[in-house]
């Protein structure tokens, strides 16, 4: 074979080069546009993972990150010895279960709903009904909950005890509280994730219906043949991006509502890793635990989209 010459080599990447400075010079305005957001993740998300490194150190506030003596994977070790770590990795998986499968395909079936409405001021009432809850923070949420739910003077109390029943702990019992904490989060969070599916059903093409209905589809079968398909990406990209956050069971809305009697069900890994990377002063066991809930998340969002293009979904990379 015939040996290319070494001119001929850096002449094309010089020339490849010019090229990709040209097209930055071409589209310099989008990239200006892009920068803050490149500056935020920069800032906020990556150089944080620095500090992951007090994962394998035995970290100490007086010597710092740099300072800090390695240890390796001793904190992993001790991690997967404890029978609490497993508690709360299982309480963490069983919530973000319950979450995903009722939570996900709700705003999907109310989006469809919605897109059946043809009274464009009912469609926006109920729209607005039902995300309102979302701008509403999980520490006033938490309050409207306890008044709605307690067993001492709740609304939903006392209307089972002027019917003449007992008294339900929904916040209390160990065996409400997980069903208390899913529902309302599908209370709080379904119409915000309605809006994503009613963008992408404005984009569908009205012809296609109307040509539906001209071969006699009727309602539901408009729905199966021509709406859904038409929004199976956007479904997929959001099942990808779910179940990429599996290990993400609710932090804010937990710590909100729970206490020392439910612990058993509804402590999580980001709950133990604020009770004892802040209450207790461990951080290294903290982020050796934050760093595995990560990894598997990692995984989890790997496998879901590499799945989702072997089905011919474009996936989301």
């Amino acid at each position: 074979m015939m040996a290319i010459p070494a001119t001929t080599v850096q002449s094309k990447a010089l020339v490849r080069k010019q090229t990709l400075w040209k097209r930055i010079l071409s589209f310099r305005y989008l990239y200006l546009m892009l920068l803050p957001a490149i500056v935020y993740y920069g800032i906020f998300h990556y150089y944080p993972m620095y500090g992951a490194l007090i994962a394998f150190k035995q970290f100490s506030i007086t010597k710092g990150i740099v300072g800090s003596p390695w240890v390796g994977f001793q904190h992993f070790e001790y991690l997967f010895k404890l029978d609490k770590f497993w508690q709360v990795f299982w309480n963490t998986i069983v919530i973000s279960l319950y979450r995903l499968l009722f939570g996900f395909p709700l705003p999907l079936i109310m989006a469809v709903l919605l897109n059946e409405v043809r009274k464009l001021l009912l469609k926006q009432v109920v729209q607005t009904i039902v995300y309102l809850p979302h701008f509403i923070s999980w520490v006033i949420m938490g309050g409207l909950l306890i008044n709605l739910l307690s067993t001492d003077n709740g609304v939903v109390n006392n209307i089972l005890r002027s019917l003449g029943g007992d008294p339900v702990g929904f916040l209390t019992d160990e065996s409400h509280f997980r069903s208390t904490l899913v529902w309302s989060m599908i209370w709080k969070e379904f119409g915000w994730n309605t809006i994503i599916y009613m963008a992408a059903l404005a984009g569908v093409n009205p012809q296609m219906y109307e040509a539906a209905l001209m071969d006699g589809a009727n309602r539901w079968r408009r729905i199966w043949h021509i709406t859904l398909p038409s929004i199976r990406g956007t479904i997929v990209i959001l099942l990808i991006l779910r179940i990429g956050s599996l290990m993400e069971a609710g932090f804010e809305q937990i710590f909100v509502l729970y206490h020392p009697g439910v612990y058993n069900v509804a402590d999580i890994i980001d709950t133990y890793v604020y009770r004892i990377g802040l209450t207790e002063g461990r951080f290294s066991l903290a982020a050796a635990v934050g760093l595995f809930k990560s990894a598997i998340n990692f995984v989890l969002l790997v496998i879901a989209n590499r799945l989702s293009r072997m089905m011919g979904e474009q996936g989301i990379y």
